[in-house]
């Protein structure tokens, strides 16, 4: 299948998880796919872009070692992912490398993601907290950012005060994630 042809095919993918599910086994089934994903998922001024997000999204969330390969793309990219669909998956892939990196048992992401790539995962993280974004990718921000904290010295200390700083111009559902960090913070102090 050709970038064009799976561009085409991504124009058949909705909000149902079944066809975001259908679209993340076919790469998962042909990984040979997924530098093409990835070509539609940077192209960030196109609408099909957010789709091909969905369906990175739920192939990470399904297989998350199959992105191993192209984790200098993707981290290299994601500062420049705009449209508010598309933040979000890529906001919730970066979640699910920091809970990978950080989960008890042995995985391929310990020993695959870099520092660097880590630093670029915090950038672009920081960039979601302080922009104008939803709750969503500020929500998964913050979880990212306080995990990665525990090996970046600097990152525990922007973030509290980020959460306290914009803290009262937030939803409801931001100070409730918020509350939540700031409590595993403390704790952590």
């Amino acid at each position: 299948m050709t970038t064009k042809e799976l561009y085409k095919e991504l124009t058949y993918v909705n909000h149902s998880r079944e066809k975001r599910l259908h679209y993340a086994h076919l790469v998962i089934n042909h990984p040979e796919l997924i530098p093409k994903l990835l070509d539609i998922l940077f192209m960030v001024d196109d609408k099909i872009s957010c789709r091909a997000a969905w369906v990175f999204e739920f192939m990470c969330g399904e297989k998350l070692e199959t992105c191993i390969p192209y984790l200098d793309e993707f981290t290299e990219n994601i500062h420049r992912v705009h449209l508010d669909p598309a933040v979000r998956p890529v906001a919730k892939i970066c979640e699910y490398l920091a809970k990978a990196y950080y989960a008890k048992g042995a995985n391929r992401i310990k020993t695959s993601l870099s520092r660097q790539h880590q630093e670029r995962i915090i950038e672009a993280c920081f960039d979601w907290m302080i922009n104008d974004e939803k709750i969503a990718p500020k929500a998964y921000a913050m979880n990212t950012l306080f995990l990665f904290g525990n090996d970046h010295d600097w990152v525990h200390p922007e973030l509290r005060m980020i959460i306290e700083r914009d803290y009262q111009m937030q939803s409801s559902g931001f100070k409730a994630r918020a509350r939540q960090i700031l409590k595993k913070l403390n704790k952590n102090s």
